[in-house]
């Protein structure tokens, strides 16, 4: 099934419901419908055929989907680019993904004209075209699509691919996750029911769609007939105005989203009456943030921590609502509180194991990888064959998340496996320590990382952000974790910060931190941050 139909079957049965608003405009489903087959007639125009990548740099916007269901419908692949990248990532996924168009939003389009200019020497130059408003000699896709010919999606193969999605790049250059067709047409069937032409709410969309986050939630909405409340780029203000004006029931948040919403003035007073579940993921949650928010939230509304990747199409765990409710006697709430930690259990059609270095499915307690089977596993990291065999073995995905799993069934993240500090041969992951020291009342948020160190390979460094007015010292924040973890575990190194460093989606730069850390001598301290 071609993932444009996710469009156009609702379409043709309810083609006057509304199923975008953006921007005080409401879409329905023939507008969208007609502007996607349209932008597929200019595109084929551009020569775009099947097999071909189609680029796009813009923030959210109708366009950016009416993109996506005419470069799929196609049989092209869509590859949604991260709108904050400079122009030096801009140029490394233009290199990898090797688009035959790039579509840019008029912020983007000077430098997505440099950067074709830069490719051109290399005969990788993708054709730039406008999609936003018209730019001298540069094609302007609107006023292409507005004389195209309407193409309808094409057959393609169920594995064929539909979507390049680059990862976030924390660590290292971003790679293309290859997802197909069917990988993100089972995610949607598995999770959504099929429009009936009945209101089925509005999902605000605050996350990007180069985001699988942003991208999944667009597609199920659409093949659901959910409103799309689509905002350019997440501003906390707007989006508490968003959620009472347009009466919006479903939204996602990555954690400092979360925590700027949490921290905003007038959320108390704000209209939040609708909103009946907010989803959080992409990055870990703060224990600290998601108890405000189930403090502060109403208590109508359902909290579940999403967690998933690009590279298994969306969601595989989740923590649900009666997760994050903190009743019952005092034994229960204790082993919710704990499980707040948690990504929570498998989804129905996911496998999940904790897997040892040699592949062996490791017992409940134990930490290995989290490793996941399900039918909408990325196909590979485009153009990286050996990446590819390092994540993927005898059908499981090698997530590179250390874990462990409770007699429950809950899962409970430890860190990155390339986080992983090694100190005179002991293994220690980081999250077991920043748990530690959240933990402490004064303690907003933290970050450790293991630093360079002769004598024992690596030490164990940690950035704390205190709350604001909390009086904090280095003897104090030592002494917690003394009596909490194993010696080896301690930190050796403790320094303060305003804030961590994080990524668009939320995720601590820990690559950053180690490389700052280093620099300024291990112990020297962290400048501070607004």
């Amino acid at each position: 099934m071609n993932l444009a139909e996710l469009l156009t079957i609702p379409a043709s049965m309810f083609p006057e419901q509304d199923i975008i608003w953006f921007e005080d405009q409401s879409s329905s489903y023939d507008t969208l419908q007609d502007s996607s087959t349209r932008m597929a007639g200019a595109l084929r125009e551009l020569g775009v055929e099947a097999g071909d990548r189609v680029a796009v740099i813009q923030t959210n916007t109708p366009d950016v989907i009416a993109a996506l269901f005419a470069a799929t419908s196609l049989g092209a692949v869509f590859v949604p680019l991260n709108y904050r990248a400079r122009q030096d990532e801009l140029a490394h996924m233009l290199r990898v993904a090797g688009p035959r168009v790039l579509l840019a939003g008029d912020r983007y389009l000077t430098m997505a004209t440099a950067v074709a200019e830069e490719l051109r020497a290399d005969g990788a130059a993708p054709t730039v075209v406008a999609i936003e408003s018209p730019a001298g000699q540069t094609p302007f896709l609107p006023a292409l699509a507005e004389k195209a010919e309407p193409l309808f999606p094409e057959d393609v193969a169920d594995d064929a691919l539909a979507v390049l999605m680059f990862t976030s790049g924390t660590t290292a250059a971003a790679k293309a996750v290859m997802l197909a067709h069917e990988d993100l047409v089972n995610f949607v069937f598995g999770t959504t029911e099929p429009a009936d032409g009945s209101d089925r709410g509005s999902v605000l969309l605050a996350a990007p769609l180069y985001h699988i986050a942003g991208l999944s939630a667009t597609l199920a909405a659409t093949f659901a007939g959910r409103r799309i409340v689509m905002m350019r780029q997440f501003q906390e203000e707007e989006w508490l105005r968003l959620v009472g004006g347009q009466r919006v029931t479903h939204a996602f948040l990555v954690p400092t989203m979360m925590k700027r919403l949490l921290d905003h003035p007038r959320l108390l007073e704000s209209d939040l009456s609708t909103l009946s579940v907010l989803s959080y993921g992409a990055a870990p949650m703060p224990l600290s943030v998601i108890r405000r928010a189930i403090e502060k939230l109403p208590p109508s509304v359902q909290l579940i921590n999403a967690f998933g990747q690009t590279e298994t199409a969306s969601t595989v765990t989740m923590l649900g609502p009666d997760d994050h409710r903190l009743d019952g006697d005092p034994a229960q709430v204790e082993l919710k509180l704990r499980r707040l930690a948690s990504i929570g259990k498998p989804l129905p059609d996911v496998e999940l194991a904790i897997l040892s270095e040699e592949g062996e499915s490791l017992a409940a307690g134990q930490v290995g990888e989290v490793s996941v089977r399900t039918t909408r596993t990325m196909r590979g990291y485009y153009g990286q064959e050996e990446a590819t065999s390092r994540a993927l073995h005898d059908g499981w995905l090698r997530t590179g998340d250390l874990g462990w799993m409770d007699e429950g069934g809950y899962i409970f993240l430890t860190g990155r496996k390339s986080d992983l500090i090694i100190r005179g041969g002991e293994n220690i992951a980081p999250e077991e320590i920043e748990l530690v020291l959240v933990s402490h009342p004064d303690v907003e948020e933290a970050a450790v990382v293991g630093v360079p160190d002769e004598e024992w390979g690596e030490r164990v460094a940690a950035v704390v952000v205190p709350f604001p007015g909390a009086s904090l010292s280095a003897e104090v924040i030592g002494e917690h974790c003394r009596e909490r973890l194993a010696s080896f575990k301690k930190p050796e190194i403790i320094v303060f910060a305003d804030s961590l460093p994080r990524n668009a989606l939320g995720k601590v730069l820990r690559t950053q931190l180690r490389a700052e850390l280093t620099e300024a001598g291990a112990g020297a301290g962290l400048p501070a941050r607004d």
